[in-house]
């Protein structure tokens, strides 16, 4: 099936729009948010990918993408040129992996285990309404850490988040682990309810940039015009960075109908 749906398309060196890509982020963008994707949007984005090359990139990971764009019977690398999931920490091309990387591979382990002491250690010493379970969720690109912990109920959720309104638990943490780690290279990121992010700086959405420009090694051809669609563009939203990134021409829109309408006006679709 793979082979067959990807010899439909003219191969990247000869897509009608030259140097061209499109990028998508997927929640709220491609589908609904947490939603599948409607066989409308499949169809508009098979027609795009004859003109020029198109890719997502996602902060899931490929398990959620796989859910949300392809189907049992469809891999959703196949229905791309890139699939980049987690920013493109993992990613795709062409229906196959290219290298990845993860964040205690960069951070190492002597260095992350520091981290996590001096947060256990800080956590330990904090009196909150409640603590539950989970205090550091370990994944691939990034740690989560939360005060209360992540297995608390959602009753306990909105009540850390009131409480942390007015005492700014996570804001004081983030500061001392700034102060403790400041040559990290870390950014820390606060969201949601009941936690905040810790990755790498630059491992935000541009980090799948650094696959695009790789490509003039690989085929030869430079992608000089990258457009990117995405909802969250806004200061802080998880979209901002490649947005606003001097290297991409940068499309907000408010939901899938949004992109389907811009992207027939752009490509005459």
């Amino acid at each position: 099936m793979t082979a067959e749906a990807a010899s439909v398309y003219p191969s990247l060196e000869n897509r009608p729009i030259k140097g061209t890509i499109c990028l998508f982020d997927v929640d709220g963008t491609l589908t609904p948010a947490r939603r599948t994707v409607s066989p409308e949007m499949l169809e508009l984005l098979s027609r795009l990918r004859h003109k020029c090359a198109i890719g997502f990139v996602g902060g899931s990971d490929l398990a959620k993408q796989q859910e949300q764009l392809g189907t049992s019977s469809i891999p959703v690398t196949s229905l791309f040129d890139f699939c980049f999931a987690e920013n493109g920490l993992t990613a795709y091309r062409m229906g196959k992996p290219l290298s990845s990387n993860s964040f205690i591979q960069w951070l190492g382990e002597e260095k992350y285990q520091k981290l996590v002491n001096f947060t256990l250690r800080y956590l330990s010493d904090l009196t909150l309404p409640k603590k539950r379970g989970t205090f550091i969720e370990f994944r691939n690109g990034m740690i989560n850490i939360s005060p209360i912990g992540r297995n608390a109920s959602l009753e306990e959720r909105n009540e850390f988040e009131a409480y942390d309104k007015i005492h700014n638990v996570r804001k004081n943490l983030v500061e001392a682990l700034k102060k403790e780690f400041p040559d990290y290279g870390l950014t820390y990121s606060i969201g949601g309810q009941i936690s905040f992010d810790v990755f790498p700086t630059g491992w935000d959405k541009t980090y799948c940039l650094r696959h695009i420009e790789a490509e003039k090694d690989i085929s030869g051809i430079e992608y000089k015009t990258i457009h990117f669609f995405g909802d969250k563009s806004f200061p802080g939203g998880n979209d901002y960075e490649i947005f606003s990134d001097e290297r991409t021409i940068g499309h907000a829109v408010n939901g899938p109908e949004d992109t389907m309408k811009l992207l027939k006006e752009l490509f005459q679709l």
